[in-house]
């Protein structure tokens, strides 16, 4: 049986990281340079889709790192209600793989006439988006044909722990992302089986993370609904612990991502209550009583998640042939998305 470009792709991402490290290391150094002379007073985000989950991972990475205030734009502020915003002073990160959508495009502009420094992280060089911004940072991905995005993702995650690493001059993160490429490559050969025996029977769940793990379980929340046809739902563990809750009785699926940093003994305390409750509960990256542990690398906090959903990426193309559906076509999706 032939392998799916989702498959194919996301076992890329290592080559793609290394590509991307070499690519950008002077660019980053510069950009680090002047970011610490503009001294801005917080950075805007704009993204869509996996973008933005890649985004949700800078707010946490650059409050965290730089300490500045990092909040996400809604492009029809821009798009649709034509409004203006004060942006002196701040940097708009705009994430995309294509650079084309035009709501991304519009916000971009309404920013920049509004006083922003752009930073776009982008895959298509030639893009509008990239030709707009003051700076581009490439992605490096490479063609990207399932709709699914895998190693364009993986490749947001990593310019972004760049950029941090380079404008706080954290020369331990910097060291833990040369690493990444190798880490990267164990990740994609750990065996989720366990995830898929679990998820291809069930129809709802909640993907969970916290602090610098939330973004990646938006992302794979995205992945089990566009590639399985699930109904998953990403939410802070935090967030979980209210109204939420209600939800989780005997049998509900619950997949949480930790990563070793300030947040894990509440992460892995959630998922032992939970489990507790009969839920059933895939761990990866922390071990709970009742729980099924996924195989995840070790690693600096700020890389755990990255290489937490390469793991996922190869399970989830499994997962969705074996729930009937085409990995590379999901229902009602094309590659661009096009909103305004």
């Amino acid at each position: 049986m032939k392998e799916s470009f989702l498959l194919q792709e996301a076992a890329q991402a290592a080559d793609t990281v290394r590509r991307q490290l070499r690519t950008n290391t002077e660019v980053m150094q510069k950009l680090g340079e002047q970011l610490r002379r503009h001294r801005p007073y917080a950075v805007v985000t704009c993204a869509r889709g996996s973008s933005d989950h890649a985004a949700t991972f800078a707010k946490y990475l650059l409050e965290t790192r730089v300490g500045i205030l990092t909040s996400s734009a809604a492009p029809s502020v821009s798009s649709v209600y034509s409004a203006k915003a004060d942006l002196r002073g701040t940097v708009m990160l705009a994430i995309s793989q294509s650079g084309a959508s035009p709501d991304l495009l519009a916000t971009v502009a309404s920013a920049k006439a509004a006083g922003a420094m752009i930073l776009a992280m982008v895959n298509v060089e030639s893009s509008p988006l990239a030709q707009a911004a003051d700076y581009t940072i490439p992605l490096c991905a490479g063609p990207e044909q399932s709709v699914a995005a895998t190693k364009s993702y993986i490749a947001a995650l990593a310019a972004i722990i760049h950029l941090v690493a380079s404008w706080s001059q954290d020369e331990e993160l910097l060291d833990a992302l040369e690493q990444a490429p190798a880490a990267l490559a164990r990740a994609w050969k750990l065996d989720w089986q366990d995830a898929l025996t679990t998820l291809t029977p069930v129809r709802n769940l909640y993907v969970v993370g916290r602090g610098l793990g939330l973004g990646v379980a938006q992302e794979a929340a995205l992945k089990l609904k566009e590639t399985c046809g699930l109904h998953a739902e990403a939410l802070s563990a935090a967030e979980l612990r209210h109204g939420p809750m209600a939800l989780v009785q005997s049998g509900f699926a619950v997949l949480i991502f930790a990563q070793n940093d300030e947040t894990h003994g509440g992460v892995e305390t959630l998922a032992a209550e939970l489990a507790g409750r009969g839920a059933q509960i895939l761990l990866a990256g922390a071990n709970a009583p009742q729980a099924t542990i996924l195989p995840t690398e070790s690693a600096h906090p700020a890389i755990q998640p990255m290489l937490a959903i390469q793991s996922f990426y190869r399970m989830i193309n499994a997962l969705s042939i074996a729930r009937g559906y085409d990995p590379d076509r999901p229902p009602h999706l094309r590659k661009v998305t096009e909103t305004v």
